[in-house]
């Protein structure tokens, strides 16, 4: 399932141009500041008033999927791409590569890969494409005999939790340490480096209201 379009009647030229200096001025702030951000400084960095912003966006969420469509369509399909490399590990490689450094490039779109969304249908359907898209390259590695047998999503989305916090950590002053920690987490996710592991791999229900109690977290402060 793709993302959908964004469903709305035709806009007036005037009307569109505030549209569109919305989600511009909400693209740059949710990438510098994350899904958090003001919204009321989005409003004044595109010259509308708060109002305006609410008649095109009555909800947060709405404008946050209008402002990281662009880039969601990227991941996806780059995503689509990693399963059809021929060495299976390579795409595997290349899928987190390509998921660490649109982390890397937008605090906002590292956020939305965080959280679970309850209740609103197109996240969880694009979080669940994103969950298959992990578990189809990963088990085509496996398969391959190419990454250790007891990796699972879980362990993946993990990984997207601690890079996000070192790209927090990082970003003004080395920007691309992440690379370095990623090509590290690779080694040992290999095969040939599994050992036995003291703790058992999150569920899909442990790691589903892990990414809902970090939205819930976040949102209470």
């Amino acid at each position: 399932m793709t993302i959908s379009e964004v469903r709305r009647k035709p806009l007036r030229r005037d009307a569109q141009a505030r549209y569109d200096r919305l989600v511009a001025a909400a693209r740059a702030e949710f990438a510098a500041r994350g899904m958090d951000a003001s919204l009321e400084k989005i409003a004044r960095d595109a010259g509308v008033a708060i109002g305006t912003l609410y008649r095109h966006f009555p909800t947060r969420l709405g404008l946050l999927l209008a402002a990281f469509e662009p880039r969601l369509r990227e991941f996806l399909s780059e995503a689509e791409k990693a399963l059809q490399i021929e060495d299976p590990w390579e795409g595997f490689a290349g899928y987190l590569e390509n998921l660490f450094r649109l982390q890397a490039g937008d605090r906002g779109f590292n956020d939305f890969l965080s959280r679970r969304f309850p209740g609103n249908a197109e996240t969880e359907s694009i979080h669940d494409r994103m969950c298959q898209q992990i578990e189809d390259v990963l088990t085509r590695a496996q398969e391959a005999g190419s990454a250790r047998a007891d990796i699972t999503r879980a362990d993946i989305v993990n990984l997207i939790w601690f890079n996000g916090r070192m790209i927090d950590a990082t970003s003004a002053t080395v920007p691309n340490a992440w690379r370095r920690q990623l090509h590290i987490m690779l080694d040992a996710y290999r095969a040939e480096r599994a050992h036995p592991l003291p703790e058992p791999a999150m569920t899909d229900e442990q790691l589903y209201n892990a990414m809902v109690q970090l939205n819930a977290n976040d949102q209470s402060r």
